[in-house]
Formats: C-alpha cells, sequence, structure tokens
C-alpha cells in the first residue's frame, strides 16, 4: 500500500507546466488565408473577480482583423489609418465563467509565429498576458505568455493528372 501513496505523492510533487490563461484558439492557421481566432479567457485575474475588459493587439504583419460582435459587450476598435491595431471588449465576465472573443483576419503570407500581446482588466486589478518568448532561450518558462498563433505554409495545390488513354479512375 505504500508504492501507491509514493506515487501520489510524486505526482502531486512533480511540477506542473504553466498555462495560459487567455489563449489563442485555435494554436494554428494557415500563412495567408482568412482565419477566425478566438482569444479565450479562462478565469479573472484573482480568484473572485470579474473580468471587465480585454484588449488585444494586432500584430503590425495582420492584414486585416475583424471583431466578432458579443451580446451584452462593447467594442472598441483601435485604428491607423484604415487598419485596426487592438480591439478591446468591455462588459462582464464572472470569474466561474469562460469566453471567446473572436477576431476574423487576413493573416500574413508567411509562416512564423504571430504574438498577440493582450491586457485583461478586472474589477480587482489587471493581467498583462504580454511576455513573448525569447528565441536565444527555448523552453524558458513565461508567466504570463502573450496568445500565440502559429502560421503554417499553405499546402500546395497539385495540379490534376490529367486523363491518361487506356486509365481508368
Amino acid at each position: 500500500m505504500k508504492a501507491p501513496l509514493i506515487i501520489l505523492l510524486a505526482l502531486l510533487a512533480a511540477p506542473v507546466p504553466a498555462l495560459a490563461h487567455v489563449v489563442a484558439a485555435p494554436g494554428e492557421a494557415k500563412a495567408g488565408s482568412y482565419s477566425a481566432i478566438a482569444f479565450r479567457v479562462g478565469h479573472a485575474c484573482a480568484a473572485g473577480d470579474t473580468t471587465l475588459k480585454l484588449r488585444v493587439e494586432i500584430p503590425d504583419t495582420v492584414v486585416s482583423a475583424r471583431p466578432q460582435p458579443k451580446p451584452g459587450w462593447t467594442i472598441d476598435i483601435e485604428k491607423d489609418g484604415e487598419k485596426a491595431t487592438a480591439v478591446t471588449w468591455t462588459g462582464r465576465l464572472p470569474d466561474d465563467q469562460f469566453d471567446d472573443f473572436a477576431l476574423l483576419m487576413k493573416l500574413p503570407s508567411q509562416p512564423g509565429n504571430l504574438v498577440f500581446p493582450v491586457i485583461q482588466s478586472c474589477e480587482k486589478g489587471e493581467s498583462q498576458w504580454t511576455e513573448i518568448p525569447d528565441p536565444d532561450r527555448p523552453g524558458e518558462k513565461l508567466t504570463r505568455p502573450a496568445p500565440t498563433v502559429r502560421l503554417i505554409p499553405a499546402a500546395e495545390q497539385t495540379p490534376p493528372m490529367p486523363d491518361m488513354p487506356g486509365m481508368k479512375h
């Protein structure tokens, strides 16, 4: 009976990976595509608190970004000319609930990582999900990582094979 207890204690003592509490979903999209990305808020800034605002900064390389409306929330779009640079949703999200805040974006054509710094404002403070991984320190643990979307190359379309005489499809 000691072995299960030792295993349980070892599991409890093991380090748990830090999870971002505002994440991009999905975390992967095709470069150059139009894609709806949701920024998922899993909890408030502190236990029992209420999220009042979510501000998402749009990377310069994103061609266009349009927010999805949310009943009960107002939206403010910051722009540089016609291009959205940040979107802020204002409303109320209790700590015992989660929600998605979506943007429809025209993504850049180059594969790589897109980082979206996010500020979550609550009744009792704010959480800045703005830490960006240092490429010189892979695997470094971040306490407040910014949501990231990995852009994968768009699949090249293979032209259809011409009909060959005598071949059945």
